[in-house]
C-alpha cells in the first residue's frame, strides 16, 4: 500500500486528505496531538527525518508531506510582527527541509502559506477549487514529480469579518485568530472538513484535507502514467 510521511503534521489536515486519496498515513510533531487520527511519532520533525533516512527506514514510505514552520514569512503576520516589533525567534525551516528531504531520494511535497517562504510555487490551491467555506491559499513545492496546475477560479465574494476597520460579509471564514468576526470552533470544522478535531489552534493551523487529497490524488496519476 502507498504509504505517506507527513512532517510537522499538526493535528492531521493534510493527513486525512492523503488517507483519502489512498494512502497509509504517519504523522510527526513536535507537540503532542492526541487527536491526530493516524499512527504518531511525538518529536523533533527534522531529527526523525534525518534517522528515517539514515537508517534506511525512509524506503518504507512512497511519498513525503512537509508543512514546516516559517511564520517570520506569512502573509497574514508579517505585517503585525513588524509593528509590534515581533518575528525575531521565529525559525524558517523551509531551507534545512528541502535539504534533508532531497537526501531521501524520495518524492515530496512542501507546503506554505502565502508570504515569503523562499518555496517553488509548482501548486497553488484555494478553498475555492473545492467548494469550501474557507478560502486559505496554499503553496506547494513538488520534489521529484509534477503534475499540471489546476485552474484558479475567481472567489465568489468577500471573507466575512472586519479588514482595515471595514465590516463585510461573504461567503468564507476567517479561520485565524479570534475576534472581528473570525470564525468560531463549529464553524472552522464546517468549513474546511474537519471534524476529529475541536482544539481552536490545531484548525487555524491546518490544510483543508481536500488539498492534500487532491495532491495525494495528483501524485498516483502522475507515477501510473510514468509506470505506463
Amino acid at each position: 500500500m502507498r504509504r505517506v510521511l507527513d512532517l510537522f503534521s499538526c493535528a492531521g489536515g493534510a493527513g486525512w486528505g492523503y488517507h483519502l486519496a489512498g494512502f497509509q498515513v504517519d504523522g510527526c510533531d513536535i507537540a503532542d496531538r492526541p487527536n491526530y487520527p493516524f499512527a504518531y511519532h511525538r518529536g523533533d520533525a527534522l531529527e526523525y527525518l534525518d534517522h528515517l533516512t539514515t537508517t534506511g527506514d525512509i524506503h518504507r514510505y512512497t511519498l513525503v508531506h512537509a508543512s514546516p514552520p516559517c511564520q517570520a514569512g506569512c502573509a497574514l503576520t508579517i505585517g503585525t510582527n513588524t509593528s509590534q516589533g515581533w518575528g525575531g525567534d521565529h525559525r524558517d525551516l523551509v531551507a534545512p527541509t528541502r535539504a534533508l528531504l532531497e537526501r531521501t531520494g524520495l518524492p515530496y511535497v512542501i507546503e506554505q502559506p502565502n508570504g515569503r517562504a523562499a518555496i517553488r510555487k509548482d501548486l497553488t490551491l484555494c478553498g475555492e477549487m473545492f467548494g469550501l467555506g474557507v478560502l486559505r491559499h496554499r503553496n506547494f513545492e513538488l520534489g521529484r514529480w509534477a503534475t499540471a496546475r489546476p485552474a484558479h477560479p475567481r472567489h465568489r465574494g468577500y471573507v466575512r469579518g472586519h479588514r482595515h476597520g471595514v465590516r463585510r460579509d461573504g461567503p468564507y471564514v476567517a479561520a485565524y485568530g479570534k475576534g472581528g468576526g473570525k470564525a468560531t470552533v463549529p464553524e472552522m470544522q464546517t468549513a474546511m472538513g474537519i471534524t476529529w478535531t475541536d482544539v481552536h489552534e490545531e484548525l487555524t493551523e491546518a490544510i483543508p484535507p481536500a488539498f492534500s487529497r487532491w495532491i495525494g490524488t495528483a501524485f498516483s496519476t502522475a507515477r501510473q502514467e510514468v509506470l505506463v
